[in-house]
């Protein structure tokens, strides 16, 4: 009996080493099926956050790669957050090259890491190329070199939500530029499954040409998205391993989108409140500290009569945009209906009137989260702003507004299957930062003496956005405890909702992409 027990563990350790052999570059936490590939290396290697990556070398993802070269980087920018994957890349330089990668089917986040550097022979500033994923078009004519130095960062993520269709099977493709000079490079590739959290119906902003809003538009369950921007709104940066249920987001700091120097202030939450997900909100929406940090206009409220908050977002003209935004009160003593009641604006639409968040929710330490499709009509580069106002028809307790999270995701248009937008940025989510986002996916290089090889004749240029940058990093807000002020003597003023507005037309909406 003891040797067939003995022989029965033997084989099911066996069974367990070829599992795990055949998973290499897979989490085994408590997220499955994550795949993380270290491009350009033969081995397996860990991050600084501790997440093991496999080489790509050999890989059964990538099974022979005749015209595909292994380079590493010629020189390791000191902003990096790890050596692993941005010091070694795989260099396409005379054809395209496709990563077929099993994935479960269903939802998952795609990120992309890019490193400009020269690798062997080949000048960063040589790197022109175009990304597919799934049969639609990621990037074209990206140039990582130049989109680096213009946003003054040393690395590149770019993160794409995906569906997996019921094959399992997800073509990554790079393509390079039809110019002999031109290279396309990786360094490194990650796919984590998702949960379906981006598909559902959501209300549409702008509103119709007659006035009327239009119903809650359905979005394709194989769309795909671009994450462009995602804030802790009033709280720290939060690095990839603070996200929940294992997804491994970042999510920035919201300070250096703050429109102006009316910033409202930044708190945390009571010590005596917990933040209770609701079954309508699960944890995976996002973590606990987006909804423990909050930010609201401040404590005058003949101030906040006479301004918006209001956050600035630099997009790409001609798409679709899902705006997800995240509230919970975490203060006493807002824990009454009418107590906080504010107005939300999208793009100089009204988006929500009388957003009530206790209301909403049912009580204090309770998220909710809302979603809203914009529209977006042009070409090259437009500003997205969300604001937020006091409602003063319900004339509630206190005048103020209140946020925890925002994010933006950008739709693919479906007659091409493009999320391809203008390469490189003009401005874009990295085009500011607060400089402070250890262990982020997007980091500020720490000068320009260690610019990117082969690129210098863009230093010009980068030292100007630098220079703009930490002008707009001076206005950043100040963090201070809330203090509510209840109605004033005199509530004549009238919402300030007249912002710039973007190009837009709701023409677009009525010709919505089928």
């Amino acid at each position: 009996m003891a040797i067939s027990t003995l022989l029965r563990c033997l084989s099911l350790l066996a069974i367990v080493s070829l599992a795990a052999a055949d998973s290499a570059g897979k989490s085994t936490d408590e997220n499955p099926g994550q795949i993380r590939l270290n491009c350009g290396e033969s081995g397996s290697a860990t991050d600084a956050d501790g997440r093991a990556w496999a080489g790509d070398a050999a890989s059964k993802f990538a099974p022979s790669m005749p015209d595909a070269a292994a380079a590493s980087a010629s020189y390791k920018d000191p902003s990096l957050p790890s050596l692993v994957p941005y010091t070694t890349a795989r260099v396409f330089a005379s054809s395209s090259y496709t990563y077929s990668f099993l994935v479960r089917p269903g939802r998952a986040f795609l990120r992309l890491y890019f490193y400009p550097s020269n690798y062997g022979t080949h000048a960063a500033s040589d790197a022109l190329f175009g990304v597919t994923a799934g049969g639609v078009t990621l990037l074209r004519g990206f140039n990582a070199s130049q989109t680096a130095l213009a946003l003054n960062y040393a690395y590149l993520v770019r993160e794409f939500s995906v569906n997996v269709s019921a094959t399992g099977t997800l073509n990554v493709t790079f393509i390079p530029s039809s110019s002999s000079s031109h290279y396309a490079f990786i360094n490194g590739i990650e796919i984590v499954p998702t949960p379906d959290m981006l598909t559902s119906a959501a209300p549409v902003v702008p509103t119709l040409a007659n006035g009327a809003r239009p119903d809650p538009m359905p979005i394709r369950a194989d769309t795909a998205f671009q994450t462009m921007y995602r804030l802790n709104v009033g709280g720290e940066s939060l690095s990839p391993t603070d996200d929940s249920a294992r997804l491994y987001r970042s999510w920035d700091n919201d300070a250096p989108y703050i429109f102006g120097a009316a910033a409202g202030v930044s708190y945390g939450k009571d010590a005596n409140v917990t933040i209770r997900y609701p079954a309508s909100v699960p944890r995976y929406v996002a973590p606990e500290a987006v909804y423990a940090s909050a930010r609201s206009m401040g404590p005058t409220a003949q101030i906040n009569l006479n301004y918006n908050l209001t956050w600035i977002l630099p997009v790409d003209a001609g798409f679709f945009y899902l705006v997800r935004l995240h509230f919970c009160e975490i203060q006493y003593p807002i824990t009454k209906v009418n107590q906080r009641s504010f107005d939300v604006y999208i793009s100089n639409e009204t988006a929500r009137e009388q957003m009530d968040v206790i209301a909403w929710s049912g009580g204090i330490g309770v998220p909710v989260y809302t979603d809203y499709l914009v529209v977006t009509a042009g070409s090259g580069q437009m500003d997205l702003w969300v604001a937020l106002h006091p409602d003063v028809a319900t004339r509630p307790v206190y005048y103020d507004a209140i946020l925890n999270g925002l994010e933006v995701f950008k739709l693919q248009t479906y007659g091409d299957n493009s999320l391809a937008g203008e390469s490189p940025p003009i401005s874009q989510e990295q085009a500011v930062d607060d400089g402070s986002r250890g262990g982020s996916s997007k980091k500020r290089k720490n000068g320009f003496a260690a610019a990117l090889g082969g690129a210098a004749a863009g230093g010009l240029l980068a030292v100007l956005v630098g220079l703009v940058c930490a002008c707009v990093i001076c206005r950043r807000g100040r963090k201070a405890a809330p203090v509510l002020v209840s109605e004033p003597e005199s509530s004549g003023e009238q919402p300030v909702h007249g912002l710039p507005s973007p190009n837009k037309s709701s023409a677009l909406f009525n010709s919505a992409q089928k």
